[in-house]
């Protein structure tokens, strides 16, 4: 961006300056553009009550996103040339919080090779604080060194640059106290400090030459502009009487509109009425995996390298989320306090996606409490009132959006990061239903906080796989599920049932190690789906709506789904759809592979941790037998938090149907036929079952899958999921009053099945409860995967059964009707073939 083109696009005909100019006779002086890049507002702060605005940080006025980038871009590019190639790839760069985080990342950018550090005011358990110091002027002064890399600021000092970016250099106080504080720690002999404007007064510059002589070291400064600022006597007491004055003229003139009805942008410096909350569009950015959300805890070349490479992507994303109207309006990316960085870098690429066919704009929200005047010759025209929502260390408080209100933006996308995508963001009075009330659409995009894990500079993380997705996985479109697999398509790994069974016995191999023949159905068999399907879509439908309402009630308005393969993933996808369909909400949808035995994916938890909060995660089956994923589950992201593992993930399982009282989050306790249970991948995406095998999945890969191409003619995975979705707003009466008994119902697990499975393995001769797979579901995989002996079928359970007697004849398996079965069925497996095949442990052992 040239020098010019800036120039252009902040050149307004009154200077928004001149308001407090006039009223309290500050004057700004200096180089040609200064007026251009900085207004005046004033705040309610006893040690300053001016604020120097610039148009060109994306702080408080929304500024084209290139512009902001640009300004720090070729502030970095200065220091390089300054400091030299060799030099400038050994420097560090520290930008300063909240307002320089994005500048000071900029500036590192434009350096090329530089790692980048900002401070920050969110302590962030388990990192060692690295370095602080304080901000005198600020409102909150305090500033926190976090990196993840504890010798990130003294590795190599001596020889090593340090590049302090700050927006405004008015005293020198906080880059003093900096130096100071980092000198001791690890002394230097070269400094750089870089500011959008130098505002300082000539004692001021003199006292930095003399501190740079007294720590022995090269201070050198690189700023866009010069200037001063000229505050008459008295001018602090003036200002806070002044501020004063206005906000009581501001209550008076809202309590008047309130009284009149008349409610309008003149109040815009007071919370404006609270709007009912509207529909949020959420986005999936596809965050690369590994990145950090900013430089709170370091950001170093290889990051910057995987988010450029990402960017074009995440804003494909956005602009395919954005409205017909939106795409050709003004569109306003709207960061959050210290999450400057990223949301700028999402604005500059949506500006290169979308083109001249949209004004694209970028903000963030802030701490700092300022006047809104709404006056041409003032700085802040108007601002949006809000409560905090990342729950930060000094307790709750307002925190503001400044000239958004009265806009005309057609949208805005909001973007936070997942520690700050709390109730509190989506409440009635929070800042996604303050922007519903001035803008035609609200997009969300969360980024991953990143969970720092300390390493030293002999330690390289791993590179995390991304997830697959369709039409190159699946079946399924690439938004309805992202698969935590590895695609193992080209590796021949099915055998015939019983030589896989034979094989597992006799030579004690793990059952997912391979995988059965794809069952392919008779023309009878499909005809028999096809009716089920339309019998029982109603009813599915209820059950999706209820364990939906149930998760949005109990886990909040973020929930991140994530269905364990295969069986969860139809589920997961109808769960996804019910939440969009009925609330508008965009909800991450994602496949994990779980194995008996084994445990779940830990690869796979890594990257849900590295993407979303923990605590978020949802995880989703299609039914429970007698619950042995269920303490699988538990088991396992146990022993992965013991192992290290991120910590916060939540084991319980949310399912469709729950008949042996398994769970305390589904649709139903009823043992019915979930149509999805009479086929395998042709009813979920054309994906098979999960694969664990130490030749193919090594201890950074994501379990492995199979995408059947070659069946794409019988799939009827979307059919599934149309039919069923189709009757959703049929049902929506029945949800609302089932999700609501459920809430206030005592829903601890009964674990009858269990007891039911336990009593069957004894009664007939069994002795081991892992050869009775109880529940229509269960029944349908006996029969469709494994060596079946008899089917227990409960007496006079009626169309549930009809497929399971029709697979029961086709294979010659006999059905025995019985009483008192707590299931509709129950499935014994052939103990000839698979006593050790189904252990507790998921190997084979050699017996009868």
């Amino acid at each position: 961006m040239s020098e010019r083109a800036t120039r252009e696009e902040n050149v307004d005909v009154v200077w928004s300056g001149d308001w407090v100019a006039e009223r309290l006779g500050v004057a700004l002086e200096g180089d040609g553009d200064l007026r251009e890049l900085l207004g005046l507002a004033l705040r309610r702060n006893p040690k300053r009550a001016h604020l120097l605005v610039s148009n060109v940080l994306g702080k408080h006025v929304p500024q084209r996103p290139s512009v902001v980038y640009g300004a720090g871009y070729g502030l970095g590019e200065r220091v390089r040339a300054l400091l030299g190639e060799e030099e400038a790839r050994r420097a560090v760069v520290l930008g300063y919080a909240e307002t320089a985080t994005g500048l000071g990342h900029a500036v590192a950018d434009g350096l090329r090779d530089a790692p980048y550090l900002h401070s920050t005011r969110r302590p962030v358990a388990g990192v060692a604080q690295a370095g602080g110091f304080e901000e005198a002027h600020s409102h909150a002064t305090s500033h926190l060194l976090l990196p993840e890399d504890p010798e990130l600021l003294a590795q190599g000092a001596e020889a090593s640059p340090l590049v302090l970016v700050d927006d405004e250099f008015s005293t020198g106080n906080t880059v003093l106290n900096t130096i100071r504080a980092l000198h001791e720690l690890h002394p230097r002999d070269r400094y750089v400090i870089v500011a959008l404007v130098d505002m300082r007064s000539p004692a001021d510059r003199d006292r930095l030459t003399a501190f740079a002589a007294e720590i022995g070291a090269r201070v050198d400064l690189v700023t866009r502009s010069t200037g001063t600022v000229t505050l008459p006597d008295g001018v602090l007491e003036r200002g806070q009487a002044l501020v004063a004055a206005q906000e009581a003229e501001q209550a008076e003139e809202a309590e008047e509109a309130q009284e009149t009805g008349e409610a309008g942008e003149a109040s815009a410096s007071a919370p404006p009425s609270v709007p009912a909350p509207a529909p949020v569009t959420r986005v999936d950015l596809a965050w690369p995996a590994g990145v950090p959300d900013g430089g709170r805890h370091g950001f170093t070349p290889a990051h910057r390298a995987a988010l450029e490479a990402a960017l074009p992507g995440m804003a494909e994303r956005i602009a395919g989320a954005l409205g017909g109207g939106a795409r050709q309006g003004r569109v306003l990316v709207l960061g959050f306090e210290e999450l400057m960085y990223a949301p700028l870098r999402l604005g500059t690429a949506l500006e290169q996606t979308l083109g001249a066919d949209a004004e694209v704009r970028y903000s963030t929200t802030t701490r700092s409490p300022v006047l809104a005047v709404d006056d041409p010759g003032y700085a802040i025209r108007t601002r949006l009132v809000f409560p905090a929502h990342d729950t930060p260390a000094d307790g709750p408080g307002d925190r503001y959006a400044y000239n958004v209100a009265g806009a005309g933006f057609d949208a805005v996308v909001a973007v936070v990061d997942s520690t700050a995508d709390t109730p509190e963001l989506h409440a009635r009075e929070g800042l996604l239903a303050r922007l519903a009330a001035h803008t035609g659409q609200v997009l969300l995009a969360v980024v991953p906080s990143y969970t720092p894990t300390p390493v030293s500079h002999s330690q390289e993380s791993a590179v995390l796989p991304e997830p697959l997705r369709g039409p190159d996985f699946s079946s399924y479109a690439p938004e309805d599920v992202g698969w935590l697999l590895q695609d193992l398509s080209d590796t021949e790994l099915e055998a015939p049932t019983e030589e896989r069974e034979e094989a597992i016995q006799s030579g004690g191999a793990h059952y997912a190690e391979s995988l059965p023949v794809e069952y392919q159905p008779s023309a009878e068999y499909q005809a028999l789906f096809s009716a089920a399907l339309e019998t029982s879509a109603a009813r599915i439908a209820r059950a999706v709506g209820t364990v939906t309402e149930t998760v949005l009630a109990e886990r909040g308005p973020r929930p991140v789904l994530v269905s364990l393969a295969r069986a969860g993933t139809p589920v997961g996808v109808l769960m996804r759809r019910w939440a969009q369909h009925r609330h508008g909400l965009d909800l991450p949808h994602y496949a994990i592979s779980i194995v008996r035995g084994r445990g779940i994916d830990a690869t796979a938890l890594r990257w849900l941790a590295a993407h979303h909060d923990p605590a978020d995660v949802v995880f989703v089956d299609g039914w429970t037998g007698k619950g042995a994923i269920t303490r699988e589950l538990a088991a396992a992201i146990e022993e992965f938090e013991a192992s290290g593992g991120p910590a916060g993930f939540d084991p319980e399982i949310a399912v469709l149907a729950d008949p042996g009282g398994c769970v305390r989050t589904y649709g139903t306790r009823e043992d019915f036929l979930i149509p999805s249970a009479c086929l395998n991948s042709t009813v979920s995406g054309l994906i098979s079952r999960t694969v664990l095998r130490a030749d193919l999945v090594g201890p950074n890969d994501f379990h492995g899958g199979k995408f059947y191409r070659e069946l794409a003619g019988a799939d009827v995975s979307v059919r599934f999921l149309d039919t069923i979705a189709a009757r959703f707003d049929e049902v929506a009466g029945q949800v609302e009053d089932e999700a609501k008994e459920l809430l206030a119902a005592d829903r601890a697990p009964t674990w009858e099945g269990w007891a039911a499975v336990e009593r069957i393995s004894e009664e007939y001769g069994i002795h081991d409860v892992n050869l009775v797979k109880p529940g229509v579901g269960e029944t349908t995989r006996v029969l469709l995967r494994r060596v079946p002996w008899k089917i227990l079928a409960k007496r006079g359970a009626g169309a549930d059964l009809t497929h399971i007697r029709l697979l029961a004849e086709q294979r010659g398996v006999p059905v025995e009707e019985v009483d008192g079965l707590p299931y509709s069925c129950v499935g014994l497996i052939h103990p000839r073939y698979t006593r050790g095949a189904t252990g507790a442990d998921g190997k084979a052992v050699k017996g009868a």
